[in-house]
């Protein structure tokens, strides 16, 4: 045997498991804690809360895990594409023959990291209409509740307190919320949700007003209240809603989904409410000018009133005229009588003479000869037919059977009162109907008709016998006659009289009203 061959029973043999373990042992002991910086590829959060990404440069991939526990408590979201510097431990899969790292803990590789991240959500949050103007309401005047979502021992809410006890006390309820690290979106998004949920007019009042506060701090101190679950739940606030986080020139995204945006809490509190001092002071100046205004206008009305009292003429001139129109057909009454009895004793004998008692006379004795006459045949008449009916009746009596004709009598009843309940019936419907539309084109009759357009001060001018329509016409008419609602009066050819009241049937020929 060769010395140099080689002797197979020297090489020690390995399961598979046997190789994966020590191959699992031997990176967990070399890479036991590392921080790596990459960008993240695939990032994948299934239902059971564990997050695999995959962690790549422009070389190589690292698969990642991030069990649910851990996920939870870290202080931003993996997103595919962020770049990051992962904390954790190198582990394999024997199962699938690679290898990966256990993520613990994970941060942005930078501030500039930070603000293309920050870039990247706004822009989506934005695309959604979430920070559109028209969502935004305005704040209430004066609320009765104002509900703080901060810390409870921080300098923050001792300053919004201060500031609404100098300018307006009012009910104040705190909602404690961590203002920074892993906790904070959650808590903060939780506190606007919590306020929103109370019952209005319960026993724990919900606030008309909310105040989410923080003071100033670094992108990362401030980096809660940029997160999406915080965003939204400042966006669907039933409540207006101010941000005060950070100073003047701090700026998250929370203060575009909110209402309105303060550059401090101190000055949110004065957005919240008016000054109170100020709003008695205008209050009484507003009175004062009430007042004023009200003293103005009586004096001025006051002064319309005597005007016009001096333009109206003295009650006693008013009847002159009517009491001298009395006056005078007073004096004209006995002649117009007389001159009517005379015309009706005219009519009243041309009348009178065609009734002569011997033209009487004569019609009486022709009328009664004629009727002498008829009287005498009626009787033999009468008796002829009564005789002919009798033989008639004889000779059918034989053949008459009254029970057909009681059947045929009780039947026509009984149809008979059916026709007549039917007849009464559509009888009265119709004369209903017909008493309805007689109505109705009676009122059409008095809505159309000129006299409904005299009953609302019109007239119709009339002279030389026709309408007149214009004012030359009334000029050169020696007389005119003006018809009202209530009658007909007479101007010129002699003294002014009214005239008997025009007929309702007769309408203009065709003139104006005026």
């Amino acid at each position: 045997m060769d010395l140099l061959d080689d002797e197979p029973g020297n090489t020690p043999e390995f399961t598979v498991s046997e190789l994966s373990g020590a191959v699992k042992r031997t990176i967990e002991g070399e890479f036991g804690f590392v921080r790596v910086r990459g960008e993240l590829g695939r990032v994948m959060v299934p239902r059971s809360g564990h997050v695999y990404l995959d962690l790549k440069d422009d070389r190589s991939v690292i698969s990642g895990i991030v069990w649910k526990g851990v996920a939870a408590r870290l202080q931003m979201r993996p997103e595919e594409g962020m770049e990051v510097i992962v904390t954790g431990r190198m582990t394999t899969f024997p199962g699938q023959s690679k290898y990966q790292i256990v993520i613990e803990d994970m941060a942005p590789a930078g501030a500039g990291a930070l603000m293309a991240m920050l870039e990247k959500r706004k822009a989506q949050l934005q695309a959604e209409g979430l920070f559109d103007a028209a969502r935004k309401r305005p704040l209430p005047y004066l609320p009765e509740v104002i509900g703080v979502v901060t810390s409870p021992s921080g300098a923050v809410i001792r300053d919004i307190l201060h500031r609404l006890r100098d300018r307006f006390p009012r009910k104040v309820l705190i909602w404690p919320v961590a203002v920074q690290g892993a906790k904070c979106a959650a808590e903060v998004a939780r506190g606007i949700e919590g306020f929103n949920r109370l019952t209005p007019g319960g026993a724990l009042p919900r606030p008309d007003l909310l105040i989410v506060a923080r003071g100033g701090g670094s992108v990362e101190d401030l980096w809660g209240f940029n997160e999406e679950i915080v965003v939204r739940a400042a966006a669907a606030s039933a409540i207006p809603l101010i941000s005060a986080v950070g100073h003047e020139t701090d700026t998250t995204l929370i203060d575009y989904a909110s209402d309105r945006r303060a550059p401090t809490p101190s000055a949110a509190a004065e957005m919240a409410v008016p000054v109170r001092l100020e709003l008695l002071a205008a209050t009484r100046d507003f009175g004062a000018r009430m007042t004023r205004a009200m003293g103005h206008r009586v004096e001025q009305r006051g002064q319309r009133l005597r005007d016009l009292a001096r333009a109206l003429p003295r009650p006693m001139e008013l009847l002159d005229g009517p009491r001298q129109r009395l006056d005078h057909l007073d004096e004209r009454l006995p002649g117009a009588l007389r001159r009517a009895v005379d015309r009706k004793r005219l009519i009243l004998t041309e009348q009178s003479g065609s009734l002569r008692p011997a033209t009487l006379h004569r019609a009486i004795v022709a009328e009664r000869n004629r009727a002498a006459d008829r009287a005498a045949r009626l009787g033999p008449a009468l008796t002829r037919l009564v005789i002919a009916r009798r033989e008639a009746l004889a000779r059918r009596a034989d053949r008459l059977d009254l029970r057909p004709l009681k059947r045929d009598i009780a039947t026509g009843r009984e149809r008979l009162a059916e026709l007549t309940r039917r007849l009464d019936g559509a009888q009265g419907a119709r004369v209903a109907d017909l008493t309805a539309r007689v109505e109705a084109l009676d009122r059409l009759r008095e809505t159309l008709g000129y006299r409904a357009t005299l009953a609302r001060g019109y007239a119709v001018v009339r002279g030389e016998g026709q309408v007149l329509t214009s004012k030359a016409q009334a000029e050169a008419a020696t007389a005119l006659e003006i018809e009202f609602a209530d009658g007909r009066l007479k101007l010129g050819g002699g003294p002014a009289r009214r005239a008997a009241p025009a007929a309702k049937s007769r309408p203009p020929e065709q003139g104006s009203l005026f």
